[in-house]
C-alpha cells in the first residue's frame, strides 16, 4: 500500500537529513506515529477530561486512553480498506492534542475569550500543536516546525479543513481547523483542487473517533451507575438527542434505532451489577457495537465502487443507518452523564476558573509563563498575538495543572 503514497505525500515542510541505520529501517509515516507518540501533548491527555475528569475514578476514560481506543479502530478500519494505517493511527493519536483542560467545557471558553486574536477551536489547535508549538524540528529561519510531520499525515489530522467562518453547510459555524498566523502551513499540507474536502484518512479518524467516543462513553456511564440500557427514558433521550446530535429526532425513531441495536444479540437484558459477568457482557457490547458500524461503513463504500482507497481518490460512505445509530449513542451519554446537575455545576466552577487564569496571565504577562510560552509572548507583535501566546499556554495544560495554576496566581500573597 505504501506505493499508493507519492514523494508529495511523503515530504515534510523542513527538509531533513537521512537518519543512521541503528535499527530496521522505518517508513516516513511509521516515524510520524513515533513522534506523536512521544510528544510531551500527548503525555498531557492522560490528565485531561473525556467526559467526566479523569481523578474522579480509575475506570473512566481520560482523553490519552480514548486516543488509544480511536487509533485502535482508525487502524483496523484503514488496514480493511486497503490505506496506509500508520497515517490513519497517527491522526487519531493525535486528535484531541488540541483540547484543553476540562474537554469542551473549557474549549467553548476559551472561543469565547479569544475572539480578539481570532478565536479557539481543538482542531485548530492541534494542527497548531503538531506543526509550531511542539519542540522537535528547528525551521530554516530558526522557528519552531513543531514534529515536522509528512504531509499525508498532517493532512489526515485536519478533520476541519478551513478558517473560521468558512465551514460548509451542515457543519457548526464554530468548526474550524486553521488559525490566521497558521495558515502558510496549511497551504503547504493541503491540496488546493481539494477545497473543504477532507482526505481518506481525515474520513477514517473522524469515523473512527465518532465510534469510539458513542460506544466508549455509554460504557463509563453504565460502570459509573448513572446509565442502565434496561431502563431508558425514551421521551427524554429523544429531546436530548435532537438538541445536540439530530435536530427534529422523534420518539419513534430513537425507539425504532434502540430496537434495531437490540438485534445484534449483545444489548443488556439486565441491569449492570458490577460483576465479572456483567463486565464481561459490557464489553461484548462494546465490540459487537464497533464492529457493527466499521462492517456497516466498510460495505457501504465498497458498494460504491472507487478505490484505491486513499487520500483523495475515493471517500468513505457512513449509511444514514449508522448515523443514527451513533447519534442515539451519544444521546444517551449526554441525557445520563453529561446533563446531570452536580455536573453542571463543575462545569459552571470550571468556567469561572479558566476566565480567570486566562485574566491573571495576560495581566501577568511573560514571567507568569513557561519559558518556550514566555519566549512568544516577547516575540508577540501586539496585544491579541500575546493574547494568543496566553491561549496557547492555558492550552497546554492538564485539568490538575490549571487547577494549580489558578490556585497559586490568584492566591493573596
Amino acid at each position: 500500500m505504501d506505493e499508493l503514497y507519492d514523494a508529495h505525500d511523503r515530504a515534510r515542510l523542513v527538509e531533513e537529513p537521512p537518519k543512521r541505520v541503528v535499527a530496521p529501517e522505518r517508513t516516513p509515516f511509521e516515524r510520524d506515529r513515533a513522534r506523536v507518540v512521544h510528544a510531551a501533548s500527548s503525555r498531557r491527555l492522560a490528565a485531561k477530561t473525556q467526559v467526566v475528569g479523569p481523578q474522579s475514578d480509575d475506570f473512566v476514560r481520560n482523553r490519552l486512553t480514548h486516543s488509544l481506543e480511536v487509533a485502535q479502530v482508525a487502524r483496523d478500519l484503514s488496514r480493511a480498506m486497503g490505506s496506509q494505517p500508520d497515517i490513519a493511527e497517527t491522526a487519531a493519536l493525535a486528535h484531541d492534542l488540541g483540547h484543553p483542560p476540562f474537554g469542551h467545557n473549557g474549549e467553548a471558553v476559551l472561543a469565547d475569550l479569544s475572539e480578539r486574536c481570532g478565536g479557539f477551536e481543538g482542531n485548530a489547535q492541534t494542527l497548531r500543536l503538531l506543526t509550531r508549538l511542539e519542540a522537535k524540528t528547528t525551521a530554516y529561519d530558526g522557528s519552531s516546525a513543531g514534529l515536522n510531520l509528512t504531509r499525508a499525515t498532517l493532512d489526515a489530522c485536519t478533520k476541519y479543513p478551513w478558517r473560521r467562518g468558512e465551514a460548509p453547510p451542515g457543519v457548526a459555524a464554530s468548526k474550524f481547523g486553521v488559525y490566521e498566523d497558521d495558515l502558510p502551513v496549511f497551504s503547504w499540507l493541503r491540496t488546493p483542487e481539494a477545497g473543504r474536502r477532507r482526505c481518506l484518512e481525515a474520513q477514517i479518524m473522524d469515523l473512527a473517533d465518532d465510534v469510539a467516543y458513542s460506544v466508549h462513553d455509554v460504557e463509563d456511564g453504565i460502570v459509573a451507575g448513572r446509565i442502565d440500557l434496561t431502563r431508558l427514558d425514551l421521551d427524554g433521550l429523544a429531546q436530548t438527542t435532537g438538541e445536540w446530535y439530530v435536530p427534529g429526532i422523534d420518539r419513534a425513531t430513537v425507539t425504532e434505532t434502540i430496537a434495531g441495536l437490540r438485534e445484534g444479540g449483545c444489548w443488556p437484558v439486565a441491569a449492570y451489577d458490577g460483576s465479572r459477568r456483567s463486565l464481561a457482557a459490557l464489553k461484548n457490547l462494546t465490540s459487537d457495537l464497533i464492529g457493527r458500524f466499521c462492517g456497516a461503513v466498510q460495505e457501504a463504500t465498497y458498494a460504491a465502487g472507487g478505490g484505491p482507497f486513499v487520500r483523495y481518490r475515493a471517500d468513505l460512505v457512513v449509511p444514514e443507518r449508522t448515523k443514527r445509530e451513533i447519534a442515539v449513542l451519544k444521546g444517551i451519554a449526554a441525557h445520563y452523564v453529561m446533563q446531570t446537575d452536580d455536573r453542571l455545576a463543575s462545569m459552571g466552577r470550571q468556567r469561572e476558573l479558566l476566565a480567570e487564569l486566562v485574566a491573571v496571565l495576560v495581566a501577568r504577562g511573560a514571567d507568569a509563563l513557561d519559558r518556550p510560552f514566555a519566549d512568544d509572548w516577547h516575540a508577540a507583535a501586539d496585544d491579541a498575538g500575546r493574547l494568543r501566546v496566553v491561549v496557547d499556554q492555558v492550552a497546554s495544560l492538564t485539568d490538575v495543572t490549571a487547577i494549580a495554576w489558578h490556585a497559586r496566581l490568584t492566591s493573596p500573597r
